[in-house]
């Protein structure tokens, strides 16, 4: 048996034997293109496979080498990747920019950082390996666009159209380009160093060449935008860099936008941190300590188990203890199966996040009958779950070493949880306005009522509902 197949083996212990056959055939068939980069939502839904089994697949793939994992920070105007990293603790806090665009880009964990997965050259070596090998149509796809990015079939042929000319110039190299211009905008841009140069061409047309000379060097950055008038350009270029670069002068009219605008859903940091297996996999391996990183929406849910001290008291710390595991067990397989992970215990009590309101408000009531049924069989009428849900912006964070989260929004969510009683739920405005969640709620019978509390560390009363 070779390597790939034992490694394959091991993932289908771990991981739903459908989505294994599924990325094997991957691997076995794909064109080299299509194992760059892997978006691994569009690979579940172009296959019909569960995207939190497929992510679970990846996940445990890349820890056994299978693939190699990328953190991509992402331009939101263009989709193009201003840094990857292997890791995220490679990912800076500070801002990023984005020269294409001319934009500011600060790294929110929310949809400005994706995570992809490349075959492992031990599995299958393919040209994105050699970056530098890549034509120039290929570098763009491969290596500046995000997976997000939904490129059309003919996208090569429509990227030509717009191409005035193009050259791959290794370092040290100068090229001279002479072409007509029209008039319109202009952009030179090169994928490897992200340099750009805008250009503005209008006037009177003229028959005098015109001369430009551009210079591309290691420092990231765009020029100030140039004037031309319609007609002859001799265009000089000069590599300083220390990589080949691959410059091409497109035209900037509504078919660039076209090919750049359309996006799909792409695998998030956010996502992928609030995935149990990913937590389960990778542990504390995930930020640095120094790390502060910004999310700006994530849903946090706090359980408690009501009266456990006094159960402890009636059945002995032997029985309570079990039957607290077994309340852990349940809430865990429900988090997990809702897109959440749990973040920590402490005592008895449940501390989880999930990437939208409305998967915390449907796992809450999942683990609200659950611990009904779980009463009925272990024949208890004490078994009562106090629940409480918020969503805000918080700061992924490293705390008594583990990956952790802080903030205001952490401790309303818990200081919610504490108004919860009986077997209702509590959740702030946020959560039960979320469209999701008020058609879960609807098709479930439920009426949240309102209410205004008082809660530690908010000033004035807040805005909670309780779901009955």
């Amino acid at each position: 048996m070779s390597d790939a197949e034992n490694l394959f083996s091991v993932l289908r212990q771990s991981v739903d034997g459908n989505v294994v056959d599924a990325i094997e055939a991957l691997v076995r068939e794909a064109p080299d293109h299509a194992l760059a980069r892997i978006n691994v939502l569009d690979f579940a839904k172009k296959r019909n496979l569960n995207q939190e089994q497929v992510i679970a697949a990846f996940v445990h793939a890349a820890r056994l080498g299978l693939f190699e994992m990328s953190w991509n920070v992402l331009c939101p105007s263009c989709g193009g990747v201003l840094d990857a990293n292997a890791t995220l603790k490679s990912v800076r806090s500070e801002q990023y920019h984005c020269a294409f665009c001319t934009v500011n880009v600060e790294p929110t964990l929310d949809d400005m950082v994706e995570v992809t997965f490349t075959v492992s050259p031990r599995l299958r070596r393919i040209a994105a390996h050699d970056p530098d090998t890549l034509p120039p149509f290929e570098y763009l796809r491969q290596v500046f666009l995000g997976s997000g990015v939904d490129l059309p079939p003919d996208a090569e042929h429509r990227f030509q159209d717009i191409a005035l000319d193009s050259v791959e110039l290794p370092p040290g190299e100068k090229a001279l380009l002479s072409l007509q211009v029209p008039a319109g905008a202009l952009i030179l841009f090169d994928p490897v160093t992200h340099a750009t140069q805008y250009i503005d061409v209008k006037g009177e047309p003229t028959r005098d060449r015109q001369n430009l000379s551009v210079i591309f060097n290691d420092v990231l950055g765009a020029g100030e935008s140039l004037q031309l008038q319609p007609g002859p350009l001799r265009l000089s270029l000069e590599n300083r860099s220390s990589k080949r670069v691959l410059p091409v002068l497109w035209i900037a009219d509504p078919r660039l936008h076209a090919l750049l605008d359309p996006r799909r859903p792409a695998l998030t940091a956010k996502r992928l941190l609030t995935n149990q297996t990913f937590r389960d996999v990778y542990g504390t391996d995930t930020l640095d300590i120094e790390q502060r990183l910004k999310i700006t929406s994530l849903t946090f849910l706090f359980t408690d188990l009501k009266g456990s001290t006094s159960i402890y008291e009636r059945v002995g710390d032997l029985a309570a203890y079990d039957l607290v595991r077994a309340h852990f067990q349940v809430l865990n397989s429900i988090v997990a199966a809702e897109s959440g992970a749990v973040v920590k215990t402490i005592g008895d009590a449940v501390m989880a996040t999930f990437p939208t309101p409305d998967r915390a408000v449907a796992a809450a009531i999942r683990m609200r009958e659950a611990m009904q049924d779980l009463s009925a069989e272990r024949q208890r009428q004490d078994l009562t779950l106090k629940i409480g849900i918020h969503e805000g912006p918080c700061l992924a964070v490293v705390l008594n070493d583990r990956q952790d989260y802080f903030g205001q929004t952490v401790n309303i969510a818990s200081r919610v949880q504490g108004l919860a009683v009986s077997r209702s739920i509590f959740a702030t405005g946020p959560v039960v306005d979320n469209p999701g969640t008020s058609l879960l709620l609807k098709s479930s019978g439920l009426v949240p009522m309102a209410q205004r509390r008082s809660v530690e560390g908010v000033s004035g009363e807040l805005a909670v509902y309780e779901i009955p």
